[in-house]
Parts: structure tokens; sequence; C-alpha cells
């Protein structure tokens, strides 16, 4: 199955003039899911290239006064433990301190991979990157594939069209870490990549965290020109998996869907997509039923792979 992590995306108000997402294009989402998510409807489902999409809000407060935080959300989705409630409260926008060895070594790759099953982390990441070289900077998603032994694509595996950058464009690392000649795929044709990429089957993270840095801009047509990247990228991966791989989409915190305030309480985004396969979509529909709150994550995604 593939798993694609969106950073600071919730389920938000019926409102074009907060939500980008009711003013953004969006006909992946809308073909897939039946319609945008709303906090007056966050439950839709609907058909796209012969799958199913089911939406779900996901409790992203976790029983925690103040306002969810990307390093133990990110803990609480990985670990199926509750990050906020361990670490005292909501923090971010790194992994605590205190956290750090069971995102590294209690995640669900780590899980997966136990079970049997091969685990892939799709980004290209710098070489060398350890918790000791990160510093401070430690976010979930390179943890989990660095305890699970699959912190293992590179630049040449962007060269080679084997990995992804976390921006989905190539560009924002040419310009941090080129080198400068790097190819530069298209969001679409970036989807094909991530769909070729976790096509061996198990499971494959993806993890895009560009959609919580434009929500902190407070920009509605910013917000929506990066929710359109995302669609579109997407289209680029259901035409690439095979019909019968399911997909979770998930995000830790809500943010980009109201760009009037920062970080939100709002549920955050679950949508789960049921591949073509007998008793695909009541698996799907099953399972975002299931993904209630953060912590319900590698539960959701391990009973998939059963």
């Amino acid at each position: 199955m593939l798993l694609i992590f969106l950073d600071g995306v919730g389920v938000g108000e019926d409102d074009p003039r907060r939500n980008p997402f009711l003013s953004a294009r969006l006909p992946t989402f809308e073909a897939l899911l039946g319609g945008v998510p709303t906090l007056a409807r966050p439950a839709v489902s609907g058909g796209f290239a012969g799958r199913v999409g089911h939406a779900a809000g996901v409790d992203a407060t976790l029983g925690v006064e103040g306002t969810p935080q990307s390093g133990t959300g990110q803990a609480s989705l990985l670990t199926g433990r509750n990050g906020a409630a361990e670490f005292g409260r909501h923090f971010g926008p790194w992994i605590p301190t205190a956290l750090r060895p069971a995102v590294r070594d209690a995640n669900l790759l780590v899980r997966a991979r136990d079970d049997g099953h091969r685990v892939a982390f799709a980004n290209a990441w710098p070489r060398g990157w350890t918790i000791e070289t990160a510093g401070r900077r430690v976010a979930g998603p390179p943890l989990a594939a660095l305890g699970a032994g699959v912190l293992d694509r590179h630049v040449e595996h962007l060269v080679s069209g084997e990995a992804l950058a976390s921006e989905i464009v190539s560009d924002p690392w040419i310009h941090t870490l080129g080198p400068p000649d790097l190819p530069r795929p298209t969001p679409e044709c970036a989807g094909r990549i991530l769909g070729r990429v976790a096509t061996p089957g198990g499971v494959t993270l993806f993890a895009h965290f560009a959609t919580d840095t434009v929500g902190h801009a407070r920009d509605l047509a910013a917000g929506a020109a990066q929710l359109e990247r995302v669609d579109t990228f997407l289209a680029g991966v259901l035409a690439a998996l095979p019909p019968a791989h399911p997909i979770v989409i998930i995000s830790d915190h809500g943010n980009l869907e109201d760009v009037t305030t920062g970080h939100t309480r709002n549920p955050a985004l679950g949508i789960v997509v049921g591949g073509a396969a007998p008793g695909g979509e009541e698996r799907a529909r099953r399972a975002a039923s299931a993904l209630r709150s953060l912590t319900d994550l590698p539960d959701v995604v391990l009973g998939l792979l059963d």
C-alpha cells in the first residue's frame, strides 16, 4: 500500500474566503471523494479511475489542551502512541527528544518490516542524515525510515527517477542542495514516479511538508495553488499505480484549511482509497471508519496489508 503524508492539512469550514479547498480547482480530489470534505460534511466518498475514496476527519487534539503541532502529531501517527499526552503537551515542529527513540524504533514501517512486508521511503534525503547530524531539526518520516533501514534514496535516485523531493517538484532541492542540472518533473510526472516506486508492494511512505509551510503564509491564493499541485500529483499517482493498490493520505494537524489563522484544532485530513481488487471498496470504507484519531494510523495501515 502507499502512504502519503501531507503536513498541516485539516478539514475546514465551508467558507471559500478562508478555506482554499473551496477556491482551488481539485478535479482529482473531487472525483475521488465525491466532493471536498468540510466540517459540515467531513466524511465524503466517491470514485475515480476504478477506485473508491473515503475521507474522514481525524482527531489531532488527542485529548490534550492547546493547538496540535507537527512533532507530537507525527510521533502519534507513526507509533500509534499519544505523543502529546506522553510529552505533556503539543510540541513542534520537530519530534521532541523524549519521543525520538519510539519514532525511530517502534514506528509503523518497522512493524510492517518485522511482519515480513517490504517497506520503502520514497523521498530523496541528504546522504548521511542522522539524529546527530540533524540536531533539533528531526521530522518524523525520515526518522521512521532511518529506524526501518530505508533512508536510502539520495540525489542519484532523483536523477534516475527512483525518488522524489519532498516538495514534489525538485526546484527547492536544487536551490538548496544542488546540483542545478537535476531533472525537474512536473507534479503529474512526480506522481507517476511515486506510483512506479510503490508498485512492488508492501508499504511505501512519501512525505510532503510544503502544505504546512504554505499554510503559515496565510495566503488564500498560495494555499489554493499548493492544493492544486497536490491534486495534479495525485492524478499522476493514480495513473501509474496498479488499480488494486490501496492508498492512505493522512495529515498531522490542521493549518492550510484556514488561511486566517495558523495551526487549528480542526480534524486532520484522512483519506483511504480502495483498490479495484475484490473487496477493495469495503476494506477502504472500513479503514476510513477506523481512522478516528492520529493514533489509529499504524493499525489501519497494517490492517490494509493483511
